[in-house]
């Protein structure tokens, strides 16, 4: 089965607000993210590049129990980097919604004004993401937090690193298995792990890019139109893997769309995509 190459990389991650200023100062003061451009209708975050799309939406409503976006991913080169972000954190007050050890990575949690999920997280090496027995080892433990502030130091915070960047979506879907088989057999991903109602999936042996869970129930619609929600996931690849995607696409016969820059379509649950050719 022919597989995305190891070299993708997210492109901004598009979201609905209901208050585009409110966000703004979210993404800026509590993580750390730095304007790139702004209007009235869209702001574009990120450190050395852009990694997130604020769009406007006055009014939209948060929404828990739909298909669309558990949380967006933000990676961060090192671990003292993520012991930075907790103790900002901390110091602000700002209300974390979960910290874990994955073995694979160490992650923190928490939610921006709409109710968009967020983790921040940094990876350990591939060498201890197995164990002597070649077993892939992701899970879920506690979070050495004090080993972490031990690090941060009192070094001042600033910002997230510029080389931060979009390590992984993690989607809500209705049914797991359609979605698994959609991302695999035609996008090309390959499973890394399969845990109780989720699954993980990845290129080139990574943990995960993309995160597929069925925890919210079995019977999902998709966002509607006047919710805050995920608009957009963009995946950035060499042009000649955007031309196998095109074919895989073709011949399932599922719907795209070309739009000068790449092609664009949906998942199973509903979650549209833009596949672009990186530059």
């Amino acid at each position: 089965m022919t597989t995305l190459p190891a070299d993708i990389t997210f492109g901004p991650i598009r979201l609905a607000v209901a208050d585009l200023a409110r966000s703004v100062v979210f993404y800026q003061d509590v993580l750390g993210l730095q304007v790139h451009a702004q209007d009235a209708q869209l702001a574009l975050l990120g450190g050395a590049t852009p990694l997130l799309a604020l769009v406007a939406q006055p009014g939209a409503r948060p929404v828990q129990r739909a298909a669309g976006l558990y949380h967006v991913a933000f990676r961060v080169p090192q671990r003292s980097d993520l012991a930075d972000v907790l103790a900002h954190l901390l110091a602000i007050d700002a209300p974390l919604h979960g910290a874990a050890d994955h073995v694979v990575s160490e992650a923190l949690y928490l939610a921006d004004p709409d109710g968009h999920g967020i983790e921040i997280y940094h990876d350990r090496p591939r060498s201890a993401w197995y164990d002597d027995r070649g077993r892939f080892l992701l899970t879920t433990q506690p979070l050495d937090a004090a080993g972490l502030l031990a690090l941060a130091a009192g070094r001042r915070w600033a910002h997230l690193p510029d080389a931060s960047d979009v390590g992984h979506v993690h989607l809500q879907v209705g049914d797991v298995a359609a979605n698994v088989q959609f991302y695999t057999e035609v996008i090309g991903f390959s499973v890394m792990a399969r845990l109780a109602g989720a699954a993980f999936i990845a290129a080139g042996g990574y943990h995960h890019h993309l995160g597929l869970n069925s925890w919210a129930g079995r019977d999902l619609a998709t966002a509607p139109s006047d919710a805050a929600r995920l608009l957009e996931s963009t995946l950035l690849m060499p042009a000649t893997a955007l031309d196998a995607l095109t074919g895989r696409l073709t011949r399932a016969g599922v719907t795209y769309a070309a739009d000068g820059t790449g092609i664009i379509c949906h998942d199973p649950a509903g979650n549209r995509w833009a596949f672009r050719p990186a530059t």
